[in-house]
């Protein structure tokens, strides 16, 4: 029997692809952001609600034994304000923690910034830490990179927090150990196709391709222009992707393909995801808002084995 899960914050999937690459089945979603719900809605057949979670009744979510979710980032990220719950994206923990304490569901999954660790001096972390101790639940916790634990070529660190509530499920519960990562950039990346010509810089769109130009030597790695100068990911991994590379501008990965040099397009950014190749990408969105989608998302794979550990836990 499968056990229900409820996804908030649900984005367009991410974490959801995850868990059911894993066996399990989401039954009820929830997401604010509309075009983040149509890529969701192209996807997956569960009831998806498009509402603030502020204004949904409890009562009216139909039960479930497992909740994931990857609350907004913004407030505990080093690039936003270090606000944290004083920012009221902070605060939507607490419209999770109001969730929890009356649904009690067996297990919950939450994703969220490596920087939430550290946020406020640990502050931010321990108050979530110890909301989920007070609702009864077992908190294991680690730091992974997508690049050590998901055999995806992208340096992505994420928290990951998981709450049991049986002890003895917590208690079989192992984080996994690293992998070795074999997918390449070329795996992921077409260094070799011709794209439309947006995605490419030229010196007619772009003031410092000439730079650009002079100091992207190599065709099988990713750069970045930042502000001043051309950095060049020497590790043959992808920088983290992020919400803001649709609006071009500074640390947007870059290429040098045989065509050119152009930055990823968003297929490229989701497969850098871990997405599957099968995933939608609904063609009445702007690349601007497939960037952002892709950014704002999860490394699937990651998820997915993290979700199969939870699974030797519940079936031992």
């Amino acid at each position: 029997m499968q056990m229900k899960v409820a996804s908030f914050f649900a984005g367009v999937g991410g974490i959801d692809s995850g868990f059911e690459k894993a066996g399990f089945k989401t039954t009820w979603a929830n997401e604010i952001d509309s075009y983040a719900s149509q890529t969701f809605k192209s996807n997956f057949s569960c009831d998806l609600v498009v509402e603030d979670i502020k204004g949904i009744k409890i009562k009216e979510i139909p039960n479930f034994k497992i909740m994931i979710g990857g609350f907004p980032c913004q407030s505990f990220s080093l690039a936003g304000y270090r606000r944290g719950f004083d920012d009221e994206r902070g605060n939507l923990f607490f419209e999770l923690a109001k969730i929890i304490e009356v649904k009690m569901p067996e297990i919950v999954f939450l994703e969220n910034v490596k920087n939430l660790v550290g946020h406020d001096n640990g502050n931010t972390f321990r108050v979530i830490l110890d909301c989920l101790k007070d609702l009864g639940y077992k908190v294991r916790h680690k730091v992974l990179n997508a690049c050590e634990y998901g055999n995806i070529p992208q340096n992505r660190e994420r928290i990951y927090v998981i709450a049991f509530k049986d002890e003895n499920v917590a208690n079989r519960f192992e984080f996994p150990d690293p992998i070795q990562l074999t997918t390449k950039l070329s795996d992921v990346i077409d260094f070799e196709g011709v794209k439309e010509d947006r995605y490419y810089y030229t010196e007619e769109n772009c003031s410092f391709y000439n730079l650009l130009k002079e100091e992207m030597t190599k065709d099988t790695t990713i750069y970045q222009w930042r502000r001043i100068y051309v950095r060049e990911n020497k590790s043959n991994v992808c920088p983290t992707l992020t919400a803001n590379m649709g609006t071009g501008g500074h640390n947007v990965p870059l290429i040098k393909t045989s065509h050119g040099i152009r930055k990823l397009t968003p297929r490229e950014c989701f497969n850098l995801q871990g997405f599957s190749k099968e995933f939608v990408l609904p063609s009445t969105l702007s690349n601007t808002r497939l960037y952002k989608q892709a950014g704002n998302s999860v490394a699937v794979p990651v998820i997915e084995i993290l979700a199969k550990q939870i699974r030797k836990a519940l079936k031992k």
